[in-house]
């Protein structure tokens, strides 16, 4: 039998990361922030001088992406690309747009796939992303689909960036999340949608302490406690 798999999918800000961690930390399951693939991949990219519009020379970069994954001591996952560490730069707005950009094409998400998969080791894994249940995981044992409103998640992001001492622009931000969501949704391959057996939960107007408490019911529920 494949080692067991919980999805949580979702936009930006929707708070699927944290979510994610939370369970994998609490069920002491494998992780993987599927994300973080396509953030290397567009900051690859802008480091070596391939153009974001040149989808035969980005995918050349997926197929073949130095990447490795470390905790710190604090056990922060700290991303490497050729053994630099770029977890600052894939986080930021300018990697998150190039993430949106390479993610929108196709061979990109097929170079990306099996690297994925990969990460499904017992006793279990949690994914995170965008396309874990549709795509990547659909015979996941659970899957979830967290959002909330554009103007909260820009509000989530103004806050943890201006927590980490940038000075960002809030209507700025909302504008680049709804135009992510556009891109994201809208895309031929693996548009942002809920997988149609995924609880769909919105964290708007909800702690995310009491997400957690409504996403472990239905583990406990599964028997996967």
């Amino acid at each position: 039998m494949p080692a067991p798999v919980i999805t949580v999918d979702g936009p930006s800000g929707a708070g699927k990361g944290t979510i994610s961690h939370m369970l994998s930390e609490h069920l002491a399951w494998r992780f993987l922030d599927s994300g973080a693939l396509y953030r290397v991949t567009g900051q690859a990219c802008l480091l070596e001088g391939v153009a974001l519009a040149d989808s035969a020379a980005v995918t050349q970069v997926a197929r073949h992406l130095d990447v490795d994954f470390k905790a710190d001591p604090q056990g922060e996952i700290l991303v490497f690309y050729k053994g630099q560490d770029v977890s600052r730069a894939i986080r930021s707005e300018e990697g998150g747009r190039a993430a949106s950009k390479v993610a929108a094409i196709a061979s990109v998400r097929e170079a990306l796939l099996q690297r994925q998969r990969d990460f499904r080791q017992l006793p279990g894994l949690v994914a995170d992303g965008r396309d874990m249940g549709t795509v990547v995981f659909p015979d996941a044992t659970l899957k979830f689909f967290l959002t909330a409103s554009a103007a909260e998640r820009a509000e989530r992001r103004y806050r943890q960036l201006l927590a980490k001492g940038e000075n960002v622009s809030l209507p700025r931000l909302l504008e680049d999340i709804k135009e992510r969501d556009a891109r994201d949704s809208s895309r031929s391959v693996a548009p942002l949608l809920p997988a149609e057996d995924a609880i769909v939960i919105d964290s708007t107007a909800t702690p995310i302490a009491a997400v957690f408490e409504q996403v472990m019911k239905e583990v406990t529920a599964k028997g996967l406690k």
